[in-house]
């Protein structure tokens, strides 16, 4: 071998290391999304804004001051199935980073070989044994590794963001069943409390009746509102059920194994405040994982272009080869190579022009997705934040019914007893009243489904304090 060879790749080694210092970055400028100063429907002093900045960001469910419902929530993190194969598929993206990774280091292989072979034409029979040991180094001159690299983070960071959002998804459908559980526990003793009123009036009527005050038609007509009253009651517990089992499944629990009694409370509902629109793209999830996918195909644009340039590979083998062991490492059995290998495309008849081409509309893609999910996302807030302003103001009115219906009520059984008023009166008024505080239960689970679905528009917590749980990611600002 030429003596010179060692020396020119002590030269070359470091030209390569210098060029590959110079490598390519991504090559599309970073994302910038307009977003407005304040949200249009967060107005007047109905939400302070002070009120829940200390409230930690990873248990925004104490708003609701539930015991039970923080103890589920904490069971959802660690038994949902779900979020278990999200976790895996967060721990395969760093894999792929670790994967990316080593092709920065060289590759070093070793070898051993035995075999005992007849030689034709002289029918002599011997040994062969050989042992060897290679490298081999492509530097990364063009930077491709590096954006191999920035892909794979990229594409890690995007997978943590989706792992974060799927627990907050979770968590919010917990919430939302939980709650809505609660409220059909209030619609369930709304239902006794009118069943025992019904058999009172039963009662009363059937009195009348045998004094000679009532008809027939009245004690009729009041047991046929009993038994709807009944009905209703029964029909309520398949809802229950129904609410309890998926709250099981949530949890990582069987349905069978699992129950939810009735606490005979129901939960506050907060206000919560909304901030400004420039913080989602800190505190939601899935606005943090389309931003790194944004990184992430940026990067493969950067991979694809480097394609155009030649790859540089540094090699080396020893070893050594003879027909005994005992000369398997004297001087005349000992061989070895060294030389660098440049390799180059010089036709591919468009494929990577297509490559490139193809890299950039992924790109595109993923800005037009990256910028739609941040408006689907001020939608959300906004459309919830009416929600829970005008529902706010729903459920003051819907009081004010709830408190004629009872006086209404009151006033048809003085008439009714006072001999002044037919039991049709009695009835109608006793529909209404149960009607309008089934609406008032019924608009409650509106609003905790609101409240519920506000924070998880707004990333599952509020305040200044707030970071994302995964880091900041490269490739995306906000503009205003």
């Amino acid at each position: 071998m030429n003596p010179t060879v060692p020396s020119r790749l002590l030269f070359a080694a470091p030209l390569a290391l210098l060029l590959a210092a110079c490598a390519a970055n991504p090559p599309e400028p970073a994302v910038t999304i307009a977003l407005p100063a304040s949200y249009a429907q967060a107005q007047g002093d109905w939400a302070p804004a002070q009120a829940l900045a200390a409230t930690p960001r990873g248990a925004w469910w104490s708003v609701f001051d539930d015991p039970v419902l923080a103890g589920l929530e904490n069971q959802v993190a660690q038994h949902n199935q779900s979020l278990a194969a999200q976790l895996a598929a967060y721990e395969q993206a760093q894999a792929a980073v670790a994967q990316a990774q080593a092709a920065y280091y060289p590759a070093v292989t070793a070898g051993a070989a035995a075999s005992r072979a007849r030689t034709a034409g002289s029918g002599a029979v011997g040994n062969n044994l050989s042992v060897s040991l290679g490298a081999s180094w492509e530097p990364d001159l063009w930077g491709r590794v590096r954006l191999q690299v920035q892909a794979g983070q990229a594409t890690a960071a995007a997978s943590a963001a989706t792992l974060a959002n799927t627990q907050l998804s979770l968590q919010a459908t917990l919430a939302s069943s939980y709650l809505q559980l609660r409220t059909v526990d209030a619609q369930i003793r709304l239902a006794r409390d009118t069943v025992a009123a019904y058999e009172r009036a039963l009662q009363l009527t059937e009195n009348r009746y045998k004094a000679g005050v009532d008809t027939a038609a009245d004690v009729a007509q009041a047991r046929t509102q009993l038994l709807q009253a009944q009905t209703s009651l029964t029909d309520l517990g398949v809802t229950r059920a129904q609410l309890q089992n998926a709250i099981a499944v949530l949890v990582g629990q069987a349905p069978a194994a699992f129950t939810l009694p009735d606490t005979g409370v129901l939960p506050a509902v907060p206000d919560i405040p909304a901030g400004i629109p420039a913080q989602l793209l800190q505190r939601r999830p899935d606005l943090a994982a389309a931003q790194a996918q944004v990184a992430a195909a940026n990067a493969q644009i950067g991979v694809a272009q480097t394609a155009w340039f030649p790859n540089l590979t540094l090699s080396a083998q020893g070893g050594s080869q003879a027909g005994q062991l005992a000369g398997l490492f004297s001087a005349p059995s000992l061989f070895w190579s060294l030389g660098p290998q440049l390799a180059a495309t010089l036709f591919d008849g468009g494929l990577r022009r297509a490559q490139v081409e193809s890299s950039k509309a992924a790109y595109r893609q993923t800005v037009a997705t990256y910028r739609q999910s941040v408006l689907t996302a001020l939608q959300q807030v906004e459309n919830n934040l009416a929600a829970q302003r005008i529902l706010a103001q729903e459920a003051q009115q819907q009081a004010a019914v709830v408190e004629a219906a009872e006086v209404s009520l009151r006033l048809a059984q003085n008439q009714y007893k006072a001999g002044t008023a037919p039991y049709l009166n009695v009835i109608t008024a006793q529909t209404t009243l149960t009607s309008a505080r089934n609406a008032q239960l019924t608009l409650l689970n509106r609003r905790y489904a609101a409240s519920v679905a506000l924070i998880q528009a707004l990333g599952g917590g509020w305040g200044e304090d707030d970071r994302p749980a995964i880091g900041p990611l490269p490739g995306a600002s906000a503009a205003r």
